[in-house]
């Protein structure tokens, strides 16, 4: 998770003109990466049966920036400058409403849809880089933004319901544009920043956002809930290794891979989403809705390799 929302985190130094065949362990790094964002789907929406969404999310996003501060604490305390910390906040409270919107939609979708539709998040960002930069969309973006909105309908028409998206499938695409808006902002405020630091210091900010809504919104979670040993390896799934680990590997092996590349692989987060959504919850796959996200995902390659 993704996603993502978005690769949901920075860009480091990006080499160009090396062969697909080029360093593989990188590679393999973000392909691990996209595995573990794909696998969270099917975790969020099991652990979601048990707590609510912006619990989930703070309890989740707290317990990542205490690992990250643990163990990059030097870098973390040479980076509490001004920067650093509006660009954090940024990107917190962005990142915090992607994850927290999309996860209220997960409560009413299914793990496979939602994988998808966050995925559409890449064919939102040109067209949000035109409004912000003033960088028109090439061709291939339109093209894909057209192919995504076949790939939604595919999803939703059809069927006894003549427009069959729920409004948590609809909630989810609203997620989809907040990682769009904050990789826009990663542009902005990454150039010259130590990008984990920033990230450690980010995860509180989503927290306290989460649990902000939480606290306004969403009934305090019954303390069985903490008492769980499943609760609390779903946690350490999404904690250690959808958060922490996934961050870590998406910022080393973009820092050696070429972007074009780079993102091709971790788009596999989508896919590796339906593929347990299907064995683990058994989702049926008809082959609309096998069009449907055949065509998301094409729309995302289009997207990314243009």
């Amino acid at each position: 998770m993704g996603s993502s929302p978005n690769g949901r985190g920075a860009r480091g130094r990006q080499p160009s003109g090396r062969g697909i065949l080029d360093n593989p362990p990188y590679k393999l790094m973000l392909v691990m990466a996209a595995l573990l964002w794909g696998g969270s789907f099917v975790v969020l929406k099991d652990t979601l049966d048990v707590i609510s969404p912006a619990w989930l999310m703070a309890i989740r996003f707290a317990l990542a920036g205490v690992v990250m501060v643990s163990v990059f604490f030097p870098r973390v305390r040479a980076s509490l400058d001004k920067g650093h910390l509006v660009g954090a906040v940024l990107l917190g409270i962005s990142g915090g409403l992607g994850y927290l919107i999309q996860n209220i939609g997960l409560t009413d979708t299914t793990a496979g849809h939602n994988a998808f539709l966050t995925a559409t998040y890449c064919v939102m960002v040109p067209f949000l880089h035109w409004v912000v930069a003033r960088v028109r969309p090439t061709v291939a973006n339109l093209a894909a933004a057209l192919i995504a909105v076949a790939g939604v309908g595919a999803l939703s028409l059809g069927g006894e319901d003549p427009f069959a998206l729920r409004w948590g499938d609809w909630l989810t695409i609203v997620g989809a544009f907040w990682f769009a808006v904050q990789i826009e902002i990663m542009v902005a405020v990454a150039r010259g920043k130590d990008i984990v630091a920033m990230t450690s210091i980010e995860f509180f900010v989503m927290s306290a956002l989460c649990g902000t809504y939480g606290l306004l919104c969403e009934p305090i979670p019954a303390p069985a809930v903490f008492q769980s040993v499943d609760f609390w390896l779903a946690m350490g799934y999404l904690v250690l290794l959808s958060s922490c680990l996934c961050t870590i590997a998406q910022n080393v092996g973009q820092a050696h891979v070429p972007p074009a590349q780079a993102s091709l692989l971790l788009s596999l987060e989508s896919v590796f989403g339906v593929f347990f959504s299907v064995v683990l919850f058994g989702e049926e796959l008809t082959l609309q809705l096998v069009a449907g996200f055949g065509l998301v995902f094409a729309a995302v390659l289009i997207s990314e390799l243009a």
